[in-house]
Formats: structure tokens, C-alpha cells, sequence
């Protein structure tokens, strides 16, 4: 079975993540998302939270699974027995840094291989900091992410306190 991972903060998932996901679940057999907790971020949502609201908006996909993660990302996929990592790209900007992470990775475990997938054009522009950023001024996240994560968002901001 080839097993690929899919990594990142997800915080919070939107339509350029899953674009990414949907497509790379018809490429591996099986596709692992690695939910990154990374403690020298403050994010939105915890890493509990950020595993519910994959699972709950990628549940149509059977070979999909949510996983949260620690440390390195060759550590995980050898711990998930993945043989590929799945990365997306939205711009030039971003494959320079990709390269150099699926270099180093492959320099870590050679068995390991990135494939690199450019997200459809309609997300190429989308991120969760602008996400956020946008949700943080009360605008329209709706064409950003799906409707359960959009009514995650504006709770959260919600509880926030303004500063």
C-alpha cells in the first residue's frame, strides 16, 4: 500500500488545504493528515480542535486519516509507514523553501519521496493567515473555507478579546 502524509498547522483548514487533500487521496491509498503541533506558535485552535474539524470535513473520504504530530516530519512518516510526503504549492515563492524541505527530508530518509502538488488556481492565493486576518476584522471568510470551520472561526473571534 502506498501511504503518503500530508502536513501542516492547519489552523484553521480552508479550501486550498483540501484541494490539496481531495487530490492527494486519489494518488496514495491511503493519506495520512499530519495535524503539526508546533509549540512555538499561538494558534487559533488547538490541536484537538484542529483534528476534529479535519475529520469532520474530510469524512467523505475513506483513505483519509487526521493525525496530530510532534517534532519532525520524516520521524512521522516513518512512524506512519508513509512513502510519500504531499506538499502543495501556491506560487514560485513557495518552492524554494519546498525543495530545500523535500532535500533535506530525502537526506534524512531516503526512502522517503515529496511529490509537489499546485493547488488549483481559485486557492492559489488563499492561506489561513489571511484567513484569519480577515475573520479578525468581522469580513466574509464563506469563499474561504468550509461552512463548519467558517462557524468555528467566528466563535472563536467571538471570545477573543479586542486588542
Amino acid at each position: 500500500m502506498v501511504r503518503g502524509i500530508y502536513a501542516g498547522s492547519f489552523d484553521p483548514v480552508t479550501f486550498g488545504h483540501l484541494d490539496i487533500i481531495v487530490r492527494a487521496s486519489r494518488v496514495v491509498e491511503e493519506l495520512v493528515v499530519g495535524v503539526l503541533n508546533n509549540r512555538a506558535k499561538s494558534p487559533l485552535f488547538s490541536v484537538e480542535e484542529r483534528v476534529k474539524m479535519l475529520e469532520e470535513v474530510t469524512k467523505e473520504y475513506p483513505n483519509v486519516k487526521i493525525r496530530s504530530f510532534t517534532g519532525l516530519l520524516v520521524e512521522f512518516a516513518k512512524e506512519c509507514e508513509a512513502r510519500v510526503i504531499v506538499r502543495g504549492l501556491r506560487a514560485i515563492t513557495d518552492f524554494d523553501y519546498e525543495l530545500q524541505m523535500a532535500q533535506t527530508n530525502r537526506i534524512m530518509n531516503p526512502d522517503l519521496d515529496t511529490i509537489f502538488l499546485t493547488t488549483s488556481l481559485e486557492y492559489a492565493y488563499l492561506s489561513s493567515t489571511t484567513v484569519k486576518e480577515v475573520a479578525g476584522f468581522g469580513g466574509d471568510i464563506s469563499a474561504f473555507v468550509p461552512p463548519f470551520v467558517e462557524k468555528k472561526i467566528q466563535e472563536r473571534m467571538e471570545v477573543l478579546p479586542e486588542g
